[in-house]
């Protein structure tokens, strides 16, 4: 399951779980992977002590599911997060 990807697949999906206005719904959407298993996969990736930062700041952020954020936010980063676009 969370074993086949490749270490730069791995990074991002790390990086993105981090990012507080990517949703786990978007995870899952380009890696197939359902919220669950991104708790396991950073459980199993993280040190303890970041993974515990990690699970109390994602915890009831709205921003990191789809359906509780508001109606007007449509996409998964703020505007200035990359500057290369």
């Amino acid at each position: 399951m969370t074993t086949d990807f490749d270490p730069a697949d791995l990074s991002r999906i790390i990086e993105m779980a981090w990012e507080d206005r990517t949703p786990f719904e978007a995870i899952e959407q380009l890696y197939g992977l359902p919220e669950k298993s991104v708790i396991q996969l950073m459980r199993r990736e993280l040190k303890p002590s970041s993974f515990r930062l990690w699970r109390k700041r994602v915890t009831g952020r709205s921003t990191k599911h789809r359906q509780l954020r508001p109606a007007g936010v449509s996409r998964g980063y703020c505007p200035t997060q990359y500057k290369h676009r």
